[in-house]
C-alpha cells in the first residue's frame, strides 16, 4: 500500500450546488455514516474531508454482495467514534463519482483527506484488513494536520442530558456558511477570526481552506489550462491552474508552476504568487513532505 500522499485523481468535475447528504438508517443510535449522490459530494464528501478523514465507500444496489459488505464498513468505521466518516455511493444513481475516480468493480473503498483522494481497496477485506487500512489512513491525516472528529449523524441525547456543543463555537457561523456554498460570508467570517485570533493555526487553515474553494468551485480545469496555456504572464490563470491541480491531487505540479512564477516575476506580482503559495501549502499541510520540498525550493526563488 502506498500512503506516501494522496492519488492524483481529479475530482473537480464533481463540485456541485451543496446539498445535504442523507444521514443513513441508524436505529436511533446515531452513527458515522451518509449516503450522497453526485449532488452532495460536495458538502458531504469534498468539503467534509478538511475537517475529518472521509472514506467513500462505492457499491451497487445490483450487487448481492454489497448489501453485507456495507454492514460491515459501516461498523468498522462507526467504531472509530468520528476520526472517519463513510461516504456511501450507489454507483448506479450515481456513475460520475465512480467514473471520476476510474473504479472498475465495487465494492471500492478510498479515503478523502483533506479534498484529496487516496485509494484503498477494491473487493471485499475482512473487518481485520479494513482497521489496517483505516489506521494507516488516519495516521497519515495526522500528520498532513486533519484531526477533527465528526459529530454522529442521527444520535439523540440521552434522557435528562443536554445535546453536546459544537467543538468550536466561534467557526459556526463560518461553517454553516460554507456548507451552504456561501463562500464570500465564509471567508469574510474567518477573516474576522484570523483578525481576533492571528495566533491560530486552526483558523489559518480553515480560511485558506475555503478561500482554495471559493476559486475552484465551478471552475473548468480544461478551460482554465488553455488559457493559461495561452497567456503565460497571466498570473491570475496561472494560479487557478494550480488551484485546480490541488483539487486533482497534482499537487507538485501546482507547487512547480507557482515556484516557477516566483523566479520569473517581481514586485507586487511576485508577492501574490507568494501569497498563493503559502496559502497552498496551508491546505495541502505543512507535515507533507511534498510541501517541504517546496518550502526549500521557494526560499532559493527567494533569495
Amino acid at each position: 500500500m502506498n500512503f506516501s500522499r494522496p492519488g492524483a485523481i481529479d475530482l473537480s468535475a464533481l463540485k456541485q450546488p451543496a446539498a445535504r447528504p442523507t444521514p443513513a438508517a441508524t436505529g436511533g443510535g446515531g452513527s458515522y455514516v451518509v449516503d450522497i449522490d453526485e449532488s452532495t459530494f460536495q458538502s458531504g464528501a469534498l468539503e467534509a474531508s478538511m475537517s475529518y478523514v472521509v472514506v467513500l465507500g462505492l457499491w451497487s444496489s445490483r450487487s448481492p454482495q454489497s448489501g453485507a459488505f456495507n454492514e460491515t464498513l459501516a461498523t468498522v468505521i462507526d467504531s472509530y467514534a468520528g476520526q472517519i466518516v463513510l461516504a456511501r455511493v450507489d454507483v448506479d444513481t450515481s456513475p460520475q463519482i465512480a467514473q471520476a475516480l476510474g473504479v472498475q468493480g465495487v465494492p471500492y473503498v478510498a479515503g478523502l483527506v483533506k479534498g484529496q483522494p487516496v485509494p484503498l481497496f477494491q473487493g471485499t477485506v475482512d473487518e481485520t484488513e479494513m482497521r489496517r487500512y483505516f489506521d494507516e489512513l488516519v495516521r497519515i491525516a495526522a500528520e498532513n494536520g486533519l484531526t477533527g472528529r465528526a459529530q454522529p449523524v442521527g444520535a439523540a441525547p440521552a434522557v435528562g442530558e443536554e445535546p453536546e456543543e459544537p467543538e468550536d463555537p466561534r467557526f459556526v457561523p463560518a461553517e454553516e456558511a460554507f456548507m451552504a456554498s456561501d463562500f464570500d460570508t465564509a471567508v469574510a467570517e474567518y477573516e474576522k477570526l484570523r483578525v481576533q485570533y492571528p495566533a491560530d493555526v486552526e483558523v489559518a487553515e480553515r480560511l485558506a481552506r475555503v478561500k482554495w474553494l471559493s476559486r475552484t468551485k465551478g471552475a473548468d480545469l480544461q478551460a482554465a489550462r488553455a488559457a493559461a496555456a495561452d497567456r503565460p504572464d497571466d498570473i491570475e490563470a496561472q494560479m487557478l491552474v494550480a488551484d485546480l491541480d490541488i483539487s486533482g491531487g497534482h499537487v507538485e505540479d501546482a507547487f512547480e508552476r507557482l515556484i516557477g512564477l516566483v523566479r520569473t516575476t517581481a514586485g507586487d506580482e511576485r508577492e501574490l504568487v507568494r501569497e498563493r503559495l503559502l496559502e497552498l501549502f496551508t491546505v495541502v499541510g505543512i507535515a507533507d513532505p511534498v510541501v517541504m520540498t517546496a518550502r526549500r525550493a521557494l526560499a532559493t526563488a527567494l533569495f
